[in-house]
């Protein structure tokens, strides 16, 4: 089976796309609760005649089409929302495009499946939970969804400064991102006899200067600001002896990322000892940078040559923000694998609460999806 005959069947599927995507926006789910998400996906796929595995502690699900070999070529989407502020309501809200990233997985499974293609290696398709709680990649890795899985796909929406409509990267090169999240421990006081306490509120202000003066020898982007801190009570006449903070900590790649949390260590440490304060911390979430693979990268840009145009292909996505896709690669260094950035007009951002994009592109994105997989299940040269 010829990859244009993936991208005729698709194409004359626009419509049916962009309903699909409208049903799945409808059914915002949270991390962990995409449950009508998953039922809707599994029932599209059994209709379309694959067999589709669930699982008992999760809504994650996969389906495999068999090929003639034991390796598989995987693609792998995510399915859960925000929860944040709309219009005045907190809701769970697509603003991160995950029902557009299902939309395509699942158009590109039923690709395969209507045309009956029978590619030489097996092709598996992962649909994810919990990719904004940093633990979806995770826990499908503990249920054994990428055994004997070779090469890895996935996708994002990319917003208007990153990619232009109508052009996609073969790669996207997202940062590491982690939470630390802190206590600071001081000593209570009357506000008239400051000296005989330890004003915790002091060493938060010490810690947010000292925390700009941070440099890293891995010479790489990176950041870490104070995003929540929390202290005192009712009474503005005491000294406050607790305080709650965290951290939002990013680098662009993994080894600046060891590094900027060893010198926070030695930062804890000295801050305390200047103002005789505890500092106690922990990672609460960590996001692994993404490792470009050359071979993945060569497929899916020739896959979006095809589809596209080779005028259509960008350089690498360079973006700031985090992804749990990156864990299947950074826990199997092995793995060849490489995110789709999809250009597709996004504004006025990921994750505003009034993102929209050309839901056209859904089309394109399934067409460039499956064409990779295809090239990659039947080991065609690039």
């Amino acid at each position: 089976m010829s990859v244009q005959a993936i991208v005729d069947y698709l194409g004359a599927r626009q419509g049916e796309i962009i309903q699909t995507y409208n049903e799945l926006h409808g059914l915002a789910e949270p991390s962990w609760q995409e449950e009508k998400t998953s039922q809707y996906l599994a029932e599209r796929l059994r209709q379309s005649g694959l067999q589709v595995r669930t699982y008992s502690d999760h809504f994650g699900l996969t389906v495999d089409i068999e090929g003639d070999q034991p390796e598989i070529v995987a693609l792998r989407a995510d399915m859960d929302a925000l929860v944040q502020e709309v219009d005045g309501v907190v809701k769970p809200n697509h603003s991160c495009g995950h029902d557009g990233h299902s939309t395509m997985g699942l158009y590109a499974a039923l690709a395969f499946s209507a045309l009956n293609i029978r590619p030489k290696k097996s092709i598996r398709f992962l649909f994810q939970p919990a990719e904004e709680k940093v633990g979806g990649a995770l826990q499908m890795m503990k249920d054994g969804a990428l055994e004997g899985v070779e090469s890895l796909f996935g996708v994002h929406v990319r917003p208007v400064m990153e990619l232009e409509n109508g052009t996609a990267a073969p790669v996207i090169l997202h940062g590491a991102s982690a939470s630390l999240h802190g206590t600071i421990g001081g000593l209570q006081a009357h506000a008239s006899r400051p000296e005989r306490g330890k004003n915790v509120i002091e060493t938060a202000a010490i810690l947010v200067q000292v925390l700009q003066n941070i440099r890293l020898e891995a010479g790489c982007p990176f950041s870490v600001k104070m995003t929540q801190f929390s202290a005192g009570g009712e009474t503005s006449n005491v000294i406050p002896d607790r305080a709650t903070f965290k951290l939002d900590l990013r680098a662009q790649t993994n080894e600046g990322m060891t590094e900027l949390q060893e010198k926070l260590a030695h930062l804890f440490e000295h801050v305390g000892a200047l103002m005789k304060s505890t500092i106690e911390w922990k990672m609460a979430g960590f996001a692994p940078a993404a490792t470009k693979n050359q071979k993945a990268v060569a497929i899916m840009q020739d896959a979006i040559a095809k589809v596209l145009g080779t005028d259509k292909v960008s350089p690498p996505c360079v973006s700031p923000g985090g992804e749990d896709f990156h864990y299947y690669t950074f826990n199997n260094p092995q793995l060849a694998g490489t995110m789709l950035g999809l250009g597709c007009g996004l504004s006025p951002g990921l994750h505003h609460p009034k993102m929209s994009f050309d839901t056209k592109a859904l089309v394109a994105g399934a067409q460039i999806l499956a064409t990779a997989l295809l090239m990659a299940a039947n080991g065609e040269e690039v």
